[in-house]
């Protein structure tokens, strides 16, 4: 399969393994209505950090993801900084790290900030799960090879294409730019399922049983073309307008079986061929796959979107926002009851908008998490789903103006969780915190922090149907140069005597150990150092 080269590849290729792992810490204050720790979630952040916070938790949880990078059209101002350790690569950023219309480089400086973002974005994603991607013509073409790359091209679902203007304002020389795109793949597409469009015919209706259009020969499907009875014409074939053959639309079987069961009717033309044509009773449900083209009376414009936030804000605080039916159309297409979506980019909120307002149409209870670095996190992002949440009093929509109810909790990220600060006792994280992180390190086990606490004096903190896992471990760096902290014989045999008992063997997390790995082998146990086991993955 080709790929895609671009400057600073081979610099951010693993840069989402080495990025450290931050803990999410809440803010009371700014949360709102919070009921549990599985609650929905709004993170004030480096995205990129996030999405690492989020692995613990969240791995392989997240049915779908709706994403709305910078388009990179030059006007937008990001500036590109993943602390990415490559002297070449903190060069090159330090030279010009924003991004404008007079970057040379600013499709790798693009590509370099979504690489790595993609990367632990598909590990949050459920085997089920769908990313919907909008943009335009800037990078659409850098972003499907990209998604082919990292997503891998089987999975590759549409290009959606959104009227995101009306009108026919010029924008360029030659044409009138009304549309983006909007880039769809699954992490495994045998595994997805979207939303068919059912239709109840109302009345008889039928349906021509000759294939017309695209592939219509008889040398387009040779096994389609074969003979059907008829007691007025005698053996019918598919013959085109042309007076050449063509092909049936259904196997012979299902022909056969049609015509048992009084569903064909035969019709002369004025050329003298026989038209077979299939009928459909009244109160006929048909399945319609989704169409490629957005319909905008459905899903509205760019123009809609800041309308609504307006009306929602009372103020325009948020260039160009989505629409939140058109984001409430992805989530209905790929999404049940309970549900999680995620949004990294989450803008203006209307992810979460969407999210609340097909809850309250479905009564469902799908779950939102929205990632936002920039610092109107708390004053707009979360600040519109509030709002959404409590009522709009001047809202034309019932729902909204009366409230879509729901919760959230208002987060932030904690000091990263690094063999350095580790080492010299700056950067000691909690129990908890250490303990997901090295879950997930070890094992690729999603659990959240909250669950995981020492249960005994030996530290054990979890287990699966293969091992017991112990932390010997304080956030205390006086404990961990103690021998408290160091895995000892009568600590160890406690430690094989349960094992024993369940059947399982133990990973113990340490700072050190008074035993050689050979007998802690023979006693069913693999020891980790503290804290060089950060970095095992």
């Amino acid at each position: 399969m080709p790929t895609l080269e671009f400057k600073g590849k081979q610099h951010i290729y693993a840069h989402h393994l080495t990025v450290p792992y931050r803990p999410l810490e809440t803010d009371e204050s700014r949360s709102c209505n919070p009921t549990s720790e599985n609650d929905n979630l709004i993170i004030h952040g480096d995205n990129l950090h996030a999405l690492k916070a989020l692995l613990p938790c969240y791995k392989n949880r997240v049915k779908c993801i709706y994403i709305d990078p910078p388009y990179n059209t030059g006007n937008e101002g990001w500036i590109y900084n993943d602390n990415v350790n490559s002297p070449l690569m903190q060069n090159w950023l330090t030279e010009n790290a924003s991004v404008d219309n007079e970057d040379l480089e600013k499709h790798d400086k693009w590509l370099c900030m979504m690489w790595p973002r993609l990367h632990l974005l598909r590990e949050l994603l459920a085997e089920d799960g769908v990313i919907f991607i909008s943009i335009d013509d800037n990078e659409v073409h850098h972003l499907r090879m990209l998604m082919d790359e990292i997503f891998f091209e089987q999975n590759f679902i549409e290009s959606f294409v959104w009227r995101s203007r009306l009108g026919r304002g010029a924008t360029s020389r030659n044409t009138s730019k009304l549309h983006e795109h909007i880039i769809v793949y699954a992490k495994d597409i045998t595994s997805i399922e979207f939303r068919e469009e059912v239709r109840v015919r109302e009345t008889d209706s039928r349906e021509r049983l000759r294939q017309w259009g695209q592939g219509d020969r008889r040398e387009d499907r040779p096994t389609m073309y074969y003979p059907v009875h008829s007691s007025e014409f005698g053996n019918i074939f598919p013959i085109r307008p042309d007076g050449t053959e063509g092909r049936w639309r259904v196997a012979q079987s299902t022909m056969q079986q049609l015509i048992e069961n009084d569903l064909v009717v035969f019709e002369q033309h004025s050329d003298g061929r026989i038209e077979a044509y299939r009928i459909i009773p009244a109160g006929t449900e048909t399945y319609t796959a989704y169409p490629s083209m957005l319909n905008s009376e459905i899903v509205r414009t760019t123009a809609h979107g800041s309308i609504e936030l307006r009306k929602i804000m009372r103020s325009n605080q948020f260039p160009y926002p989505k629409p939140s039916l058109l984001i409430k159309e992805f989530i209905s297409l790929c999404t049940k009851n309970d549900d999680i979506v995620l949004d990294s980019f989450a803008g203006s909120g209307t992810t979460a908008h969407a999210v609340l307002a097909l809850n309250k149409e479905d009564g469902g209870n799908r779950k939102f998490i929205l990632i936002e670095c920039e610092d109107y996190a708390d004053t707009i992002t979360s600040e519109r789903v509030r709002r959404v949440i409590n009522g709009v009093p001047d809202a034309s929509d019932d729902a909204l103006r009366e409230g879509l109810g729901g919760s959230f909790i208002y987060c932030t990220l904690g000091k990263p969780i690094e063999v350095e600060t580790m080492l010299t006792g700056e950067g000691l994280p909690e129990f908890s915190a250490l303990a997901a992180n090295l879950l997930l390190t070890k094992s690729g086990n999603a659990i959240g922090s909250d669950t995981l606490d020492s249960q005994n004096s030996d530290g054990f903190f979890y287990n699966d149907d293969e091992y017991d896992y112990y932390l010997l471990y304080k956030p205390d760096l006086d404990y961990l140069r103690s021998d408290d902290a160091v895995l000892n014989l009568e600590r160890a045999e406690r430690i094989r005597d349960v094992c024993g008992e369940n059947g399982r063997k133990a990973i113990v997390y340490a700072a050190g150990k008074y035993i050689g790995q050979r007998e802690l082998t023979g006693m069913g146990i693999i020891f980790c150092q503290l804290p060089d086991a950060l970095h095992e993955r």
